[in-house]
C-alpha cells in the first residue's frame, strides 16, 4: 500500500478552541453578523463579475477613487432598475449534494 491513511489527534487547547468556535456559530449573534458578512461579499462578487472591477482602468488615487465611486453608484442603479421592475435577489447556490438533503 503507497500510501495508507493516517490518523491524527489534535492537541486539547486545539480541539477545545475549535469546539467553541463552533458552538458559537450556533447562536443568534454569529448568525446576524454572518449575514451582514454575507452581503457584503455578494455587493464584493457583483462589482468584479458585473462590473468588472478585476483592475483599475487608470492610474493614481484620485481616477482610482472616482472609479469605484462611478462603479458603486452603477451598482446601485441596476439594483434599483431591477427592484423596480420586481426581480427579487436569486437564491444562493446550493449544491446538488446539499439538494439531496433538503
Amino acid at each position: 500500500m503507497d500510501n495508507p491513511r493516517q490518523l491524527h489527534f489534535r492537541a486539547e487547547a486545539h480541539y477545545e478552541a475549535l469546539q467553541a468556535a463552533r458552538q458559537r456559530q450556533t447562536m443568534k449573534e454569529f448568525k446576524e453578523r454572518y449575514a451582514k458578512r454575507s452581503g457584503i461579499e455578494g455587493t464584493i462578487t457583483q462589482g468584479a463579475w458585473a462590473f468588472d472591477l478585476w483592475r483599475c482602468r487608470y492610474l493614481g488615487i484620485a481616477k482610482t477613487h472616482l472609479q469605484h465611486l462611478l462603479t458603486a453608484v452603477a451598482m446601485n442603479v441596476v439594483r434599483l432598475y431591477r427592484w423596480h421592475m420586481g426581480e427579487t435577489p436569486s437564491q444562493p447556490y446550493i449544491s446538488c449534494f446539499a439538494a439531496l438533503a433538503a
